[in-house]
């Protein structure tokens, strides 16, 4: 029997992790579900071990194709179609064949009697908000309204993203143009000078005989060399989704000088535009706060807002539980004061995400303008690095031609 990693929330709200032993995540599953808890997700225990920590079978959803069936569910429901006709129109219509895989599931449960939300909750792919937001609905009677709201931060987060990816697309060619050249550099051009060294037979300087033995080296165990990078990503990818590793390298991607900052920022806009929308779908502060934190892709800042809706819970006002995480800054602790004090927080954390998206993408721009030119001179480093080691000898054997 194989041990499992279950995360469950019990009547009051309360999210906890067991460890249980079973057959299989669906029976694990299903055991606790029987015993009246909300099971969030199931993942098998350890580093290297199958179920959602295969990295081969893991399959996605990507967020365009997900916006773009929700703007088309909510058009076909708000068209007047009931909810079963409209996901078995959208489940036909839909390319992805992973994605329409989900939907027919999705489907065959809503028609068996089970509510939309607990349907997609069973994927177990679905984002934790958008099952949220469907439940909020279905109990509100309102489901057309928190789906515009949801279709609506979506759109907001996808756009922010591409604005982000987008200023990333020049440094990261630079560093793929950069890291092949030296490769190529090391593994081709080193070498073809050291034959022709070799067949001179004159005597070397000592940079250059260490950068020949380099190049040789690198030409040698290049393959080796490749299989060892591939296998380090898949344990870094696979080590990455266990909690421990996911919050180690979270730590290490805030501290980084620049970067660092930029990225708590985009976290706590997003945060920010989910808890509103949370809001405005009619969810109470509590599971809202519970349910923005358990999205985060940042573990530093989910552990941080667990912890502050766990003093919401003893009665301390919100702003004041962010505080005291030490994580959110300043400014938007005081946003947030100022809209619990004035009843106006779902407006005003709107106002903090919008804020710090602004900020962020100055930044971005400012830290893009600094690390362009410091890949441009790194690059000539070790480019000048390189020549000049192997145009050494050159040098010498034409200083000691003596003209007759």
């Amino acid at each position: 029997m194989a041990e499992f990693v279950i995360k469950v929330a019990d009547e009051r709200g309360r999210v906890l992790e067991h460890v249980a032993s079973g057959q299989s995540e669906a029976e694990v599953r299903d055991r606790f579900v029987q015993q009246g808890l909300y099971v969030q997700s199931v993942r098998t225990r350890g580093l290297l071990t199958g179920g959602e920590m295969d990295l081969w079978r893991r399959r996605r959803v990507k967020l365009e194709e997900f916006v773009v069936f929700n703007q088309q569910f909510f058009t076909l429901i708000h068209a007047g179609l009931p909810i079963l006709t409209a996901l078995n129109l959208l489940k036909q219509r839909q390319r992805n064949a992973f994605f329409r895989s989900l939907l027919e599931d999705v489907a065959a449960r809503v028609q068996s009697g089970e509510p939309l939300s607990g349907a997609f909750v069973a994927q177990r792919i679905f984002p934790k908000i958008y099952t949220t937001t469907l439940l909020a609905g279905e109990r509100s009677g309102n489901l057309e309204e928190v789906l515009t709201r949801y279709i609506s931060f979506q759109r907001i987060a996808l756009g922010v993203r591409k604005k982000l990816l987008a200023s990333l697309v020049y440094p990261a060619l630079l560093v793929v143009l950069v890291t092949g050249m030296i490769i190529f550099l090391i593994t081709y051009v080193v070498p073809k000078f050291g034959e022709l060294y070799g067949q001179l037979q004159a005597q070397l300087p000592p940079l250059t005989v260490f950068m020949l033995n380099v190049g040789r080296l690198a030409q040698e165990n290049f393959l080796f060399a490749v299989a060892a990078f591939i296998v380090l990503l898949v344990v870094l990818a696979r080590w990455k989704r266990t909690g421990a590793g996911a919050a180690q390298l979270d730590r290490v991607r805030l501290g980084m000088p620049v970067l660092g900052g930029i990225w708590l920022k985009y976290q706590i806009a997003m945060f920010s535009r989910m808890m509103s929308t949370l809001l405005a779908g009619g969810l109470p502060l509590l599971p809202a706060l519970q349910t923005a934190g358990a999205s985060m892709e940042s573990r530093v800042l989910a552990d941080a807002i667990e912890k502050a809706a766990e003093r919401v819970r003893e009665g301390l006002p919100l702003a004041r539980s962010l505080e005291e995480t030490k994580v959110f800054p300043d400014m938007a602790v005081e946003m947030v004061e100022v809209g619990e004090s004035t009843g106006a927080l779902r407006q005003m954390l709107n106002s903090v995400a919008e804020f710090f998206e602004e900020d962020v993408q100055t930044a971005l721009a400012a830290a893009m303008s600094l690390i362009e030119p410091v890949i441009l001179i790194f690059m000539g480093l070790i480019v000048g690095f390189v020549l000049l080691s192997l145009y050494m000898p050159i040098f010498s054997l034409g200083s000691g031609v003596t003209r007759p």
